[in-house]
Parts: C-alpha cells; structure tokens; sequence
C-alpha cells in the first residue's frame, strides 16, 4: 500500500474534484431505468486492481444478468483524476458510478443535481445497510443525506509512538490532555521532543486542531461547517482547540524547527523512528511509512493509541478524525441504475472485503474483522478496525470536507496559528470569513 501519498492525493486531490458551474448534463442515455452498460470512473492507483476484480466478478453474476447490465471500467492515472472527473461530469459523457473521495468533493454535483441520493436505497437494502460501519456510512453524507458507498480502505488519524522511548522513561500512553501535557514535561526534561510534525506540509498541523475541536465540542461542531454553516467557525470549542494548540507549540511540544519539517519527504517519521521524537499525530499510512523506510523500527518498536479525552470536553474519546474510506456515488442519470446498484453491493461481499485486505488495506465492511488474521499486520490491522467500528463519529478531514475554495485558505490560517503569525482569537475570525 503506497504510504503517504495516499494521503495527499485523498486531501489536494479533493480540493480540485468539485468546481462551481458544472451542469446537470449527465451520462449517455440518462434514461436512468434498466439495461445498458454502467461506465464507472475510478482512481487508477495500485489499489484499482481490487475494482478491476470486482467489475470481473459483477460481470459474470447473476446480478448482472437480471439487471440487464454490465460495468465498464475507467481507470484514471491518480494525478489526473480529480481533473477528467470535473471535465467528465460536465459533459455528455459522464460516468454512471464514479470514485470520490465524500464531503467537499461532491458537493457541487450534489449542488448541480448530478447526483442520486441513495439513503432510501441503502435503507431498504439489508446488504447496503448492514454491509458497512455506521460511522463510516455517515461521513459519507452531506446534510443527513448519503450519496456514496464505501469502496476503500480506512484511514483513522491516531497517535503512534516510539516503544523503546516510553519504556525507558517509563512512560503510559496518555488517556486525558492532562495526561498528555504531563508527558510533554517529562520528555522535554530528558530533551526528547514529545511530537514530530511536519510543519512544512501544513496538512499534518490541521490534525491536531480536528482532534481537538472533536474532543473539546463534539462532531457536531464541524458537521455544521461542513454542511455550509461557517458560522459554526465561532463556537467556543474551535477558539479552545486553538488555544490548547497554542499552548503545546509555545511548550515546544513539536521541537523549534517543525515549520521546515516535512511529512512528504519522510523527515517527521525519521524523528520518530530515530528516537529524537516520542509520538507522532498521523494517519494510519504512517504504518506502512515506517515499514517502508525503517522496517526493523515498525516491527519492533512502533507503538500506537487514541488520541485522547479533553477533561471536561463534550467528544466522545472513541470518536475518530481522519479519512474514512473512498466512495462510489451514481451519477443522477445513470443509464442503468438497477445494475449500478448491484455492482455497488459487492463492495460489501466477502470476496471484495479479502481482496482490499490482501492490498494491505483495512475494510470498512461489517464482516472484515473475522478476516484481518490475513492482513500483514493483523495487531494494527484489528487496532483500527476497532477504533473505527466502536466510533460514534468518524469527521473527515476537513481540507477535504470543505468546500474546495476553502480548504486552501484554511489551510493557510492553520498555519499562520502554527508559525506564530496569528493568535487563536484572530484564527477564530478569519475562519469565519471564509466563504
């Protein structure tokens, strides 16, 4: 599984998905009934084989048969695709089923009315409703509403650490902030720094904020700002969240130099696994990171846990931030809707859960635990599986939940909080004047 590159096509890939002024110019036919084949678009990366598989074996099943229908599959290189998606969409020659990555990177299909709601479909289908994690299903909604289908693998935001590191200051992973700054004092004491952060790439900063504005206000916060309400950006818990980040940066909580540190040449998980950082905020992709450039590091003495609770927050310390999956949403004037939806059911089969694990990949299937003894590293594999199926919220990331002409800009004011060039009052106000 490629590492972190997946991470940052999955966030500035969805900031150039969506684009204001497509039309509801849809695929081909646009009978939206019966018969014909279903062109379904996907990210041509090495995962796609598992969709490729899955289009094989649609093909030649009943379902096929009895829906008149068969899929065809487009394989888009990953650095094109958000851009052939945006063309496509707005041409006669849309896709009927097509790859995205949820939140921001459809809202304006669902805007232009490209996009079919599938919440009453999902509803009345035992398959599509118990076939994945409820908090897994929910992030891919806009407004209470669900237009995709999970179709990848997870990727949870937590907290990894260095095993050597903590048992020779006899350190616990912390379960409270309180806990948590404690350690910092500990290990700054020894000159350790208690965090890497990839400064230079910004993406890595907004983590922490995510975090905690979840554990300080709950998921509700950011579920308003990203169904459109920026004044949600002016809760307390938003202004708290940047005041506790502030805090850890002046404590040196990430070391002085984290702002030319980067995530995307492998220097913050260097710091980890060389043991002059004791943790590390990261997507699950950090996993395969290590193993990749230190793999002795990752067998042997790459820890991980939650991030945890805010003392007197309203999170709840099982909810998760991060990217849940990819999806498959269908096209309002799919030209055989029936077989769109047939083909959208495998990604909930056992056939389909084995070969994402067999890529290395968690699924988002209600049936993948029983079958993570075959992932490469069943531990870390049925640890985040876990995390994700006892979550009561999963929040996307917010680059990629927003709305695409916001998340730059954001981005930005996150790292101006990070770099000292803007206090958490003056973050509060330009988030809020984002639009």
């Amino acid at each position: 599984m490629e590492s972190y590159s997946r991470r940052w096509f999955l966030g500035a890939g969805a900031g150039v998905v969506a684009a204001a002024g497509l039309t509801a110019c849809g695929s081909g036919s646009g009978s939206g009934g019966s018969g014909g084949t279903v062109n379904a678009m996907t990210y041509g990366d090495d995962a796609v084989k598992v969709q490729e598989k899955a289009v094989t074996r649609f093909n030649a099943s009943a379902a096929a048969k009895t829906a008149k229908g068969k899929v065809k599959l487009q394989k888009v290189p990953g650095a094109d695709y958000p851009a052939k998606l945006r063309t496509a969409m707005g041409s006669p020659n849309a896709p009927d089923v097509f790859f995205n990555w949820g939140g921001g990177s459809i809202k304006a299909y669902k805007e232009a009315d490209q996009l079919i709601d599938l919440t009453d479909t999902i509803q009345s289908d035992s398959v599509l409703k118990s076939g994945f994690l409820p908090s897994v299903l929910a992030s891919g909604a806009l407004e209470n509403k669900m237009y995709g289908i999970p179709m990848r693998g997870m990727q949870p935001v937590l907290v990894f650490y260095n095993k050597t590191l903590f048992t020779e200051h006899k350190l616990q992973a912390p379960k409270t902030w309180d806990q948590l700054l404690d350690l910092n004092a500990k290990l700054k004491k020894a000159k350790i720094t208690p965090f890497a952060l990839g400064g230079a790439d910004i993406w890595p900063e907004l983590m922490w904020l995510e975090y905690l504005v979840d554990r300080i206000g709950g998921p509700q916060v950011f579920a308003k700002i990203k169904d459109g309400d920026t004044s949600a950006w002016g809760d307390p818990a938003v202004l708290k969240a940047a005041e506790a980040a502030k805090q850890l940066i002046d404590d040196g909580a990430f070391g002085k130099g984290f702002s030319s540190v980067a995530y995307t040449n492998g220097g913050a998980p260097a710091l980890l696994a060389k043991g002059r950082a004791a943790m590390h905020l990261m997507g699950s992709w950090e996993y395969s990171t290590q193993l990749g450039k230190f793999p002795d590091f990752a067998k042997k003495d790459l820890g991980w846990f939650a991030f945890p609770s805010y003392d007197g927050g309203a999170g709840d310390i099982r909810n998760v931030v991060g990217n849940p999956t990819n999806y498959w949403s269908v096209n309002a004037r799919v030209s055989n809707k029936d077989a769109a939806i047939a083909f959208l059911r495998d990604c909930a089969s056992e056939a389909y859960t084995k070969d994402l694990i067999a890529n290395g990949d968690v699924p988002t299937t209600t049936i993948a635990e029983k079958l993570l003894d075959a992932s490469p590293n069943p531990e870390f594999a049925k640890f985040q599986y876990q995390m994700v199926q006892n979550a009561p919220a999963f929040t996307l990331s917010w680059d990629q939940a927003v709305d695409p002409n916001v998340s730059q800009p954001m981005l930005t004011e996150v790292n101006k909080l990070f770099v000292g060039k803007s206090s958490p009052s003056q973050f509060v106000s330009a988030l809020k004047g984002l639009k």
